[in-house]
């Protein structure tokens, strides 16, 4: 395998783009892409031919538009190349057919932005992402709106959010006498998922339902003994990330990292960063290809948040960062920061940003996959805070107290042996359990969950970030003394918005105290995270910075709550399915067995020991019993709530369903440990997290 030349080989980026069009429309395309000048159609006609051309040079015979609807995942429809001539045909795509497409809105969410029975809506060409062939089909980028304008994607007000604070990070540079064409925000989103065997993906009903199992009694070893965590890869996890990344290259997807995660069955893949919007495609295309790869070597791969309980589960921690085209970083402090004061009004708009809005911030990453691993005592937890480290703490701290500053420089380490090299000891640590950390030159945002579109996050990101640099540079422009004017609003808004600032232990017992006496949110699921898009505030900060209308941000918001209601019910069903058409009479069946055993012993002789077998009856007997009694409880539950209205029965499901989910998992699991494996209906925790790991 020749990598530099089988790289990228799939699409069509700059130097194919460079090779099959024309000087003048190349340099017209390149100006849309790399500076933001608006799209000249005139050129579309001769880039769709030569896309075409190119696409079916690979195999393509059909082309789609591929976009990014409001389900979380992405959409396709495929047409071919061939037009009627006569009696054959040819193959063609035109200008028009490349930049705008029509698809049917009608059956995807909008959380009632438009009626259902309006059912037209456009996909539009978005040239900044590149195009790129799979599977005999020429994929296209494309953003998804309705007949009316109203934005039906995750991919439009990405653009929007990037488009706002490209606008405004040019007037605070411009302040410091710096120019450039364009100013983007990059993303690298650290990839988790689990491996287990495919065979025993198929009889869990939960996980081919739900994505996480509904019961399972804790493995006897889970992740205590530490070892797993960039442990030796077993042979079958190589050959699969070995394909998986032969696949990801071919696309453009700039694969970099692979290893064994904390929990047994985990892992992770880290890519590097790229320009938001192509990352986060990158992403989406991520998430496709691992699913199918592992559906190759007789694998499931597992995206969900959290498949299995009492093991880490999986998040996608989203490296943001603001840089020019001319590849100047806005977050890097430099060596001297404290002398650095555009790196700290731009640091203190970020913090200020994070604080003003971390509602939203906390509600981007909300759902209900994600409530299983957020204030669970995982990473991280649900209260948003701001790590800084000890370099760029240190210096906040200064600012702050109005004291001098010490700095913080980096050392060389040595383990005290001569043969062993010295090696660069960074300025700071990193935190694990903060949710927005600082780490040299970029924040790292946890909070994001394995199997979302990091759309949302980086929407939200982008714009309270552009908001507060808009703030900052309505206050300097005109201002003779930029340093002086700037330096004021450094110290003002650090005061202000000090209490954001964490930089100790996220997992620590009195957090949540010391967390609610600062005044910051704690909200621990997706029903009480959501409901603040609704206020006023945090919708004006979108509508201000020309992301979503008014009514585009309360929609989203309302479609949040419908999906989180509508995977709660389903989960709720199949757990009511699992239990009584498997469980529960499994269960039987085996005390019945036991019952059998004692009533032989006993008819042998009424003095044959048999109080392990009648305690093991008793004790499944009226777990057994328990089980119906809840399950009755949550049919009645889920028929009093009415799933139309998202926002209460979000409420009701959060409060009065899981909750009796939950005992029912807790009386079903401990059968489990109870029960005969050959009765046990569904393969166990061992069978799943060690059948590809052993």
């Amino acid at each position: 395998m020749n990598l530099p030349e089988m790289f990228g080989e799939n699409v069509f980026n700059d130097q194919v783009q460079k090779e099959t069009l024309p000087s003048e429309v190349y340099k017209a395309l390149r100006a849309t892409i790399d500076a933001g000048k608006r799209l000249d159609t005139s050129i579309a006609g001769t880039v769709a031919s030569a896309m075409k051309k190119w696409a079916v040079s690979k195999g393509a015979t059909h082309y789609t538009h591929w976009f990014q609807p409001l389900t979380g995942l992405t959409a396709e429809k495929h047409d071919s190349f061939i037009e009627p001539e006569g009696d054959k045909v040819i193959m063609r795509l035109t200008g028009k057919s490349l930049t705008v497409g029509e698809a049917d809105a009608s059956s995807f969410p909008s959380g009632g932005s438009r009626v259902t029975y309006m059912a037209r809506g456009y996909t539009a060409w978005d040239p900044t992402s590149p195009a790129f062939v799979k599977e005999g089909t020429l994929y296209i980028p494309t953003v998804f709106v309705s007949y009316t304008g109203e934005t039906l994607d995750k991919k439009s007000p990405l653009l929007r959010s990037m488009n706002a604070i490209d606008k405004q990070a040019k007037r605070i540079l411009a302040l410091f006498g710096r120019e450039c064409k364009k100013v983007s925000t990059t993303v690298g989103p650290e990839q988790e998922y689990f491996l287990i065997d495919e065979e025993e993906y198929m009889r869990r009903k939960d996980l081919r339902l739900c994505g996480r199992t509904l019961f399972g009694a804790p493995v006897s070893r889970g992740q205590e003994l530490e070892d797993h965590y960039y442990g030796m890869l077993k042979p079958r996890i190589v050959d699969f990330m070995h394909d998986l990344d032969k696949e990801l290259w071919s696309y453009g997807v700039l694969s970099k990292t692979k290893h064994n995660e904390v929990a047994p069955a985990q892992h992770e893949m880290a890519p590097v960063f790229g320009t938001a919007n192509i990352a986060v495609d990158a992403n989406m295309l991520t998430m496709e290809i691992m699913k199918k790869v592992a559906q190759k070597h007789h694998l499931a791969c597992l995206l969900h948040e959290k498949p299995f309980e009492g093991i880490n589960g999986s998040g996608k921690h989203n490296n943001w960062s603001v840089s020019t085209d001319d590849g100047f970083n806005l977050l890097n402090p430099g060596d001297k920061p404290e002398e650095n004061t555009l790196f700290k009004l731009v640091l203190a708009a970020v913090i200020k940003a994070v604080d003003d809005y971390q509602g939203i911030l906390r509600a981007s990453v909300a759902t209900a996959g994600n409530d299983h691993r957020l204030g669970a005592n995982e990473a991280p937890p649900a209260i948003i805070s701001v790590y800084l480290g000890d370099q760029l703490g240190a210096l906040v701290n200064a600012i702050v107290k109005g004291e001098n500053y010490v700095p913080v420089k980096a050392e060389k380490g040595s383990i005290g042996v001569p043969e062993s090299p010295i090696f660069p000891k960074d300025a700071t640590d990193r935190n694990r359990t903060s949710p927005f950390a600082f780490t040299g030159n970029k924040f790292e945002f946890r909070m994001v969950g394995s199997q979302a579109n990091v759309s949302d996050a980086n929407i939200v990101l982008n714009t309270i970030v552009a908001d507060a640099f808009a703030k900052f540079a309505d206050e300097l422009e005109g201002t003779k003394d930029i340093e002086k004017a700037a330096n004021k609003i450094i110290s003002r808004e650090l005061k202000a918005h000090y209490r954001i600032i964490f930089n100790e232990d996220g997992y620590g017992p009195d957090w949540e105290h010391e967390a609610e006496r600062r005044g910051l949110l704690n909200h621990k699921n997706t029903a009480d995270a959501v409901p603040v898009c609704f206020e006023e505030d945090n919708i004006s900060v979108f509508v201000r910075q020309g992301v979503y209308t008014k009514g585009e941000a309360i929609a989203r918001a309302d479609i949040q709550l419908e999906n989180y209601v509508k995977i709660i019910n389903i989960e709720a069903l199949t757990m009511l399915e699992m239990a009584k058409r498997d469980i529960i009479p499994a269960v039987s069946d085996y005390v019945a067995n036991l019952c059998t055993n004692i009533a032989a012993k006993l008819s042998v002789n009424e003095e044959l020991p048999c109080k392990g077998e009648k305690q093991t009856v008793t004790t499944l007997s009226t777990l057994n019993d328990e089980v119906c009694t809840l399950c009755e409880k949550l049919e009645g539950e889920l028929k009093a709530i009415n799933l139309s209205d998202v926002r209460a029965a979000s409420q009701a499901m959060a409060h009065k369903i899981i909750p009796v989910m939950e005992d029912i998992r807790a009386r079903v699991d401990k059968m489990e440990t109870l029960t005969a494996a050959d009765y046990w209906p569904y393969p166990t925790y061992f069978d799943m997290l060690y059948s590809v790991n052993n």
